[in-house]
């Protein structure tokens, strides 16, 4: 196997990977030295531990045992000075593997790489399983490379599947995971807010935070501290917090939520800033992080409410500004660095420079043309540190939006990259129902996680990017489902339409009671939908062909399959409208065999949340889907 074949089969790729002459065979026992450090046996906590788990079940799985002392090392770990705090080198040579870095951090990461090739590695001529004998010299290029994950709009995820999760991005040598919370924490005092939505006790986040530490990841509390509050501002007595109490028509209400919905606090109560700080008192000390992302996004309602006579007297981003040094001062207290969404200051760039320095603002946008260059450009010359946060792409589109992720991910590390940018962070949203599996998420989480380290890097082509799925997330030795997750996340682009933030075919199910076509699908035509609905049904069927060896591969399975299935339909009934214009669901012609397909999917789609997600919020997303059922059968939705 030459260089560039063995690196092209790690995430992230390494920055210098050299071949050299030889193999270095693994068979029946490494032993591991370590003079610098104290015994790795059973280690309770840190990054080193728990990569030193992670090698050891891999080589286990290849007939090897890693055991300290008893002879000449065959793994040595060398802590010294000289490298960047997490960069490391890995010699593999036939006589032995030598680790290098100058923090255990780094350590850490060149154990996650060797876990990797161990993964990798094929027969030698003895039989046994061979590493080629490599040079690897390696450093990441944010100090801070995370994931955000959105669990606030209906999918909470069960604690298992956030535990494995956060081993797989430990694997790929991300630092910081996100959960982003609206309204799913149980504070003691507002169970009418989370009742029924299976909320994350403190209990739960306290072990969260252990087995994050426990992998070298920082879980960073997250709570919205201004806008996206409609979960709590519904309620009594909240209600008199909210800007307009009456409520606005806000685009995150539920499936069939037409009334209006209070949604932001009022800037300029004073009530608004001792309601947060029940909130964090009880929140924070969850976590061991130094840091909170308070959000502070899209106040859209800022302005025409409670606070119109200060808006009018000094503008609203000065109102804007007011409150976030307000909110920046409870954390303060707090011993917190504060995170914030950076959209509000960003579109009054005169304020930038009165941010206060210690804030971290976090430049967030979705799409490939998202400004990247202009706004980290402002960001920069403000000199504070900030951070670069594109997406998955996942939501609002069942299947991905591969092509979109890769340009959004690959400009915000590039323009982050030059700019000076403390940290990328890839969020992973839910937006109308969270109806997408967890594993339509895998290819951006990979893809940021390698633009995080090497921002020079290319994002993985199709074929890299599946044969990675594979191989270290499925394990499925025919490379069949990483296909399939590949196949079906360019499923949305070859509709030939581009819809933002959003694929056609989710719009189509998400807006299927709007006048025909709404405004996104404009443009949408019969060929485009043909296109999709064969692409659908063949990454459905290369799914199914899979054998995947990870635990949870015969769930990836099912899910891609579920995708495949879901994205099928979305295209006939596109077709189905495209052939009738104007006709609500209910009086299209094929309605009845419409309704027929979509009945089962739903029922796999109850089956298939519960495997890594939480009950409460389940029925609430199905109804994006239980609402066009009811259309198609003439019942009332």
């Amino acid at each position: 196997m030459s260089a560039p074949d063995a690196a092209d089969r790690l995430i992230p790729r390494p920055r210098a990977c050299a071949r050299r002459a030889g193999a270095f065979a693994l068979r029946g026992r490494l032993a591991l030295a370590a003079p610098e450090l104290r015994s790795l046996q059973g280690a309770p906590g840190g990054a080193l531990g728990g990569a030193r788990a992670r090698l050891t079940d891999e080589l286990a799985r290849r007939g090897v045992a890693l055991a300290e002392g008893g002879g000449a090392p065959a793994l040595e770990l060398v802590l010294a000075p000289g490298r960047a705090r997490e960069g490391y080198a890995l010699d593999v040579a036939p006589e032995g593997l030598r680790l290098c870095a100058s923090s255990e951090a780094g350590l850490a990461h060149g154990l996650s790489t060797l876990t990797q090739l161990v993964r990798a590695a094929e027969p030698g001529p003895a039989g046994a399983p061979v590493l080629p004998a490599l040079a690897i010299e390696d450093a990441p290029a944010f100090a801070r490379r995370g994931v955000l994950l959105d669990v606030s709009r209906e999918r909470v995820p069960r604690l298992d599947s956030l535990f494995a999760l956060v081993e797989r991005l430990a694997e790929w040598k991300l630092n910081e995971l996100q959960l982003y919370f609206e309204h799913t924490f149980a504070y003691r005092a507002h169970e009418r807010v989370w009742r029924g939505c299976d909320p994350f006790t403190p209990d739960e986040l306290h072990a969260l935070d252990r087995h994050c530490r426990a992998h070298g990841l920082e879980l960073v509390p997250n709570q919205q501290s201004f806008g996206h509050l409609h979960r709590w501002l519904v309620h009594e007595p909240y209600r008199a917090l909210a800007e307009v109490p009456e409520g606005i028509a806000h685009p995150f209400r539920g499936a069939g939520a037409s009334a209006p919905e209070p949604y932001s606090l009022c800037p300029t109560d004073e009530r608004s800033l001792r309601f947060l700080s029940g909130l964090y008192d009880e929140l924070l000390p969850c976590f061991a992080s130094d840091e909170c992302n308070v959000g502070l996004d899209e106040t859209i309602d800022l302005g025409p409410g409670r606070s119109a006579a200060a808006v009018r007297a000094r503008g609203a981003g000065r109102v804007y500004l007011e409150f976030l040094r307000g909110v920046h001062a409870l954390l303060g207290a707090r011993g917190k660095r504060m995170q914030f969404w950076a959209d509000i200051v960003l579109h009054h760039p005169e304020l930038v420079r009165e941010l206060p320095r210690d804030a971290v603002p976090l430049a967030w946008g979705y799409e490939a043309d998202h400004p990247f260059e202009r706004e980290t450009a402002q960001l920069a010359e403000a000199g504070l540190d900030f951070h670069v946060c594109p997406g998955t792409s996942a939501w609002l589109s069942l299947g991905g939006r591969l092509s979109n992720m890769r340009a959004n991910v690959r400009s915000a590390a590039r323009w982050g990259a030059a700019r000076g940018a403390r940290g990328l962070l890839v969020t992973d949203w839910g937006d109308r129902g969270h109806l997408q599996p967890p594993s339509v998420s895998w290819a951006g989480y990979l893809t940021a996680a390698e633009l995080a380290w090497d921002a020079r890097a290319e994002p993985a082509d199709d074929a890299r990017l599946a044969a990675l799925l594979a191989l270290h997330v499925v394990r499925d030795a025919s490379g069949e489902l990483g296909a399939a997750a590949v196949e079906l996340g360019h499923v949305a682009g070859a509709t030939g339409l581009a819809v933002r933030n959003a694929s056609a075919l989710s719009v189509l199910l998400t807006r299927f009671d709007a006048p025909f076509p709404p405004p996104e699908l404009v443009g949408l035509t019969r060929a485009g939908l043909e296109a999709a609905g064969h692409a659908a049904e063949a990454g459905a069927a290369r799914a199914a062909r899979s054998e995947a060896g990870a635990a949870d591969g015969p769930l990836a399975r099912r899910e891609l399959e579920w995708v495949g299935a879901v994205l099928a339909f979305a295209a006939r009934l596109g077709l189905a409208r495209v052939a009738e214009p104007g006709r609500p669901l209910e009086g299209l012609a094929q309605r009845s065999e419409l309704a027929d397909e979509l009945a089962p999917l739903i029922d796999g789609q109850r089956r298939l949340w519960l495997e890594r997600s939480r009950p409460g919020g389940l029925e609430r997303s199905l109804g994006w889907l239980t609402r066009p059922l009811a259309a198609l059968r003439g019942e009332p939705y």
